[in-house]
């Protein structure tokens, strides 16, 4: 349960159900999903795109087996940075983001700055990509940690 958040105050629990389907099994039709939650078809519906329509749910998409697609190198990649301006760090975070290759980009506390989840298909992929990050001049420190198994990888929040 959402414990006194914005978004507790603005969803009830046929919501948060609502949500827990959705994120767990986004290919339900809207007749299922009313089934499974005991309402019209109707009025899931419209939950469904005041949910969307207020920013609870971002996106519908298809996670690909990465596997399957050759990505059998995931990589966390550390950077540490000497920027302080508030323009180059926008500019730099813009230039990450924008790398296909960059599955995951986040802003750290303490030793790095960064980091990177990163998927390659092989290593040779994996030295073209650091060396994309050695030409930022203001890159201090790159620690490249490669992912031998994954254990759990999911997408779904326990609001329920």
């Amino acid at each position: 349960m959402i414990e006194s958040t914005p978004a507790k105050k603005a969803l009830d629990e046929l919501d948060l159900l609502i949500l827990d389907l959705l994120q767990k099994e986004s290919q339900l039709s809207n007749a299922d999903l009313a089934r499974r939650v005991k309402l019209s078809p109707p009025a899931t519906h419209a939950r469904v795109k005041r949910l969307e329509n207020e920013g609870f749910i971002n996106r519908h998409v298809a996670i690909l087996d990465q596997g399957m697609f050759g990505f059998t190198l995931i990589c966390f990649i550390f950077l540490s940075t000497n920027l302080h301006q508030v323009e180059q760090l926008e500019e730099f975070e813009q230039e990450i983001k924008s790398m296909p290759e960059v599955l995951e980009f986040q802003c750290l506390t303490g030793e790095y700055d960064y980091m990177l989840k990163v998927a390659n298909r092989n290593k040779d992929e994996l030295q073209k990509f650091i060396r994309k990050l050695n030409y930022f001049t203001f890159v201090g420190r790159i620690q490249t940690i490669v992912s031998i198994r994954e254990i759990k990888h999911t997408t779904i929040l326990p609001i329920v």
